[in-house]
């Protein structure tokens, strides 16, 4: 392995500095940030917390912030990456490197399918958030004309995608912010239809802090996982960052003040307001405590803002297939032909390839409205944690290389080394325990299972057609411009 390589322009760079893969460096400082928040805040927060609230009570508040911190070892140990190699197929490059050429196509093959199952999702959400002010128009028609609008944005140029993601993400954290400003008000001066019950004893007062017992509250980490899913998407965005050595340093550090604020914040907030047992699975909530507040556009408003997530996923989605499927062409792990970038620098192929997968979920709202895609969703936090994994596990192998000497340092290193990487390792194989232990989540387990097996025949017949895949080589990408 070199330390250095050839650009084509025949200049040296040494190992460390952004690579030329051809890509537009379109994305700023300011839609990094929003990127990077936008990816910690979902439909995981908005919808699914209702349902963890009434199994955990306040509890949830501790598993969250918990999470958090495992969140933010993550976060690190891909940020020292991607500063010492920013490269826009990230994790997957990284697995390559470090792991094994089959661990970066498998994580490459798995974080597509993340984002196409999710995309399909998110299309089929936001056709039934729709249809809460339009019942008249049929899902299938709003989810293809959401498809249509988001992936010409994406064709345009990686610019329009990031000012879309700016504008999606500034509405959610506009929503939270007023939430938890609302809330701190009804606590303070006691003002609106809450006022009287409102109260931080609220957190304790309703069978302690633990209702359910810790067991129960412990059950609840996979969910909270599942609310974390695409916060690793601004490592996708180190190949096309105007800065990365400035910008991706900034968007991660922010991160424990992030999670602090809208997840642990809000929630606090909520169940300071709303004691913990007027929540139940299937209400937001946001609308609960808009509700008891005594807001009436609360549940249009909260209508709009999962909305904007759902779309922001979907957006999000179009993106990173587009960019993954680029970075398995580059490794002769995918066809050639998704190698190749359009005039305005986006792998145009690559994202109308997974656009017409995800177009799969919009023939479903035609066919089975009612039932689209409800099982394919748990699919995401197999995924996800698969993801997470490799983060770490390739982070753990390049320290070794760095404390070698066989490898240069990063310019962003992970505080405490590799220590954090081994606590979040831990970490995720236990929630992995409690998705098996779940008669209803392990059900992951099992597409995950699925998905291993027939990846793992795709990889026998790549390394027989073309025994190189197998190697491990410096990444080559097409030059463009």
């Amino acid at each position: 392995m070199t330390s250095a390589q050839v650009s084509s322009n025949g200049e040296e760079a040494v190992r460390g500095d952004a690579p030329e893969e051809g890509y537009e460096r379109g994305l700023g400082s300011r839609q990094v940030q929003m990127i990077a928040i936008g990816g910690a805040i979902g439909v995981g927060l908005f919808l699914n917390a209702g349902a963890n609230i009434a199994k955990a009570g306040p509890s949830l508040i501790l598993m969250y912030a918990v999470a958090g911190v495992i969140i933010f070892f993550i976060m690190r140990a891909l940020g020292e990456l991607l500063l010492y190699r920013p490269v826009s197929g990230s994790f997957a490059e990284y697995s390559r490197e470090f792991i094994g050429p089959f661990f970066g196509y498998f994580t490459g093959w798995t974080y597509w399918l993340l984002w196409v199952v999710t995309g399909m999702a998110e299309l089929t959400a936001a056709a039934i958030y729709i249809n809460y002010w339009f019942p008249a128009v049929p899902q299938w028609v709003t989810a293809l004309v959401f498809l249509v609008i988001l992936f010409v944005a994406n064709l345009i140029s990686v610019k329009l995608f990031g000012e879309i993601e700016f504008w999606f993400s500034m509405i959610k954290v506009t929503a939270l912010i007023g939430m938890i400003v609302i809330g701190l008000g009804v606590l303070t001066f006691g003002f609106s239809a809450a006022g009287d019950t409102a109260s931080v004893t609220n957190l304790w007062a309703f069978d302690g802090f633990f209702p359910k017992g810790i067991g129960s509250s412990l059950m609840t980490l996979q969910g909270v996982m599942f609310a974390y899913l695409a916060v690793e998407l601004v490592g996708v965005t180190a190949g096309e960052s105007e800065n990365p050595e400035k910008t991706l340093p900034k968007a991660i550090n922010t991160l424990p003040w992030r999670i602090g604020l809208f997840y642990v914040g809000a929630l606090t907030v909520i169940l300071c307001v709303v004691k913990w047992t007027e929540f139940a699975p299937g209400v937001s909530p946001f609308v609960k405590a808009f509700a008891m507040i005594g807001i009436p556009a609360g549940a249009g408003i909260v209508n709009f803002v999962v909305l904007t997530a759902a779309l922001s996923s979907c957006n999000s989605g179009m993106y990173s297939t587009g960019r993954m499927l680029r970075t398995l062409a580059d490794s002769g792990e995918a066809p050639k032909v998704f190698n190749k970038l359009s005039v305005t620098k986006t792998p145009a192929f690559a994202i109308t390839v997974s656009v017409l997968f995800m177009g799969i979920g919009v023939i479903l709202n035609y066919i089975v409205p009612d039932k689209a895609f409800e099982y394919v969703v748990s699919v995401a936090t197999g995924a996800g944690i698969w993801t997470w994994l490799m983060i770490l596990f390739s982070h753990v192998r390049y320290r070794r290389a760095v404390d070698a000497g066989r490898l240069p340092a990063s310019s962003f290193p992970a505080p405490g080394g590799a220590t954090g990487s081994w606590i979040a390792i831990v970490f995720l194989l236990f929630v992995t325990g409690l998705i098996a232990y779940d008669h209803e989540a392990r059900v992951s387990l099992y597409v995950m299972a699925g998905w291993a097996a027939a990846l793992g025949v795709g990889w026998v017949v790549l390394k027989a057609r073309n025994p190189q895949v197998a190697e491990r080589r410096e990444p080559e990408l097409d030059k463009v411009g």
